[in-house]
């Protein structure tokens, strides 16, 4: 049935576009987050490629492959919620909590929180079944990886 909706969604000049899987699915949100603020930044990038290296165990390579990947599918795919309820049914609990704080690793990764990245997040952790109290956590486990990962030095 999702593989219908996308299908129904995408442009008919996308025809080199997988069906998503899960890790697609994510992939596409962290994505959609990033680009949510109208700034999508190196360090986006590069977190969504160490996300998807951390989670699913690619080297940097497959994962900057599978991050441009999910970057045609963001742009080519359905509501948020979409993405949400396919990790939803394709995923475990673990996942899917795993799922949540990489979507707030995003959302925190320039300090700043816009409405419309939160949107995302609150809409896709409805989707993939979880509650506001998983959704609070993973927040508070983002920020506190944030809050220990050391500050760059700049060059003096």
């Amino acid at each position: 049935m999702l593989k219908k909706l996308f299908q129904a969604f995408r442009p008919p000049q996308s025809p080199n576009l997988p069906d998503p899987d899960a890790e697609l699915a994510l992939g596409a949100l962290l994505v959609r987050i990033a680009q949510s603020d109208r700034a999508y930044l190196v360090e986006e990038i590069s977190l969504i490629d160490r996300i998807l290296a951390r989670l699913y165990g690619h080297n940097a390579l497959e994962a900057a492959k599978v991050r441009a990947t999910c970057e045609k599918l963001h742009a080519a795919a359905p509501e948020t919620d979409t993405f949400g309820r396919l990790i939803r049914e394709t995923t475990g609990l673990e996942e899917r909590l795993a799922a949540l704080d990489a979507l707030w690793e995003v959302v925190l990764a320039d300090n700043r929180e816009h409405e419309g990245e939160i949107e995302i997040v609150n809409d896709a952790c409805k989707a993939m079944g979880l509650s506001v109290i998983d959704n609070k956590r993973a927040r508070a486990r983002a920020r506190s990886k944030l809050d220990t990962q050391p500050v760059p030095q700049g060059d003096a």
